[in-house]
């Protein structure tokens, strides 16, 4: 059987789960969620005293974001959330499409599977 491939952005999680829910009654061979983040690492680390404590750059100290690489770290700092120049939304949240749902599935199922995904609210 032929198989395509679906990579829909979703603005929460909820949106994609709820999608993904809806296409298990087609034939998905396989279906993921991820969240998008520009930096690699881990991601937030609250451990850490600015004053006591070694700190790796200003992305770690305004984003909480470990992310284990000099050159990342610089870019980190370079963005506009840990310049306080402005914010990514209320409480300094992502607000864009940061949620990524990934679907192989039967050729015969992809055009359906498309309405899916953009009627569940995907870009």
């Amino acid at each position: 059987m032929a198989e395509k491939s679906i990579l829909a952005y979703f603005k929460s999680p909820e949106q994609a789960e709820k999608a993904l829910k809806q296409l298990q009654a087609l034939s998905i061979a396989d279906g993921s969620i991820e969240r998008i983040d520009g930096y690699p690492g881990d991601g937030i680390n609250r451990s850490g005293n600015p004053v006591t404590s070694s700190i790796p750059g200003l992305g770690y100290l305004t984003l909480g974001e470990d992310v284990g690489e000099p050159d990342a770290g610089i870019l980190a700092a370079a963005n506009v959330s840990a310049s306080g120049y402005s914010s990514g939304g209320p409480e300094n949240r992502v607000t864009g499409y940061d949620i990524l749902l990934t679907v192989v599935i039967g050729e015969k199922d992809y055009d359906k599977a498309l309405k899916i995904v953009q009627s569940s609210g995907a870009l």
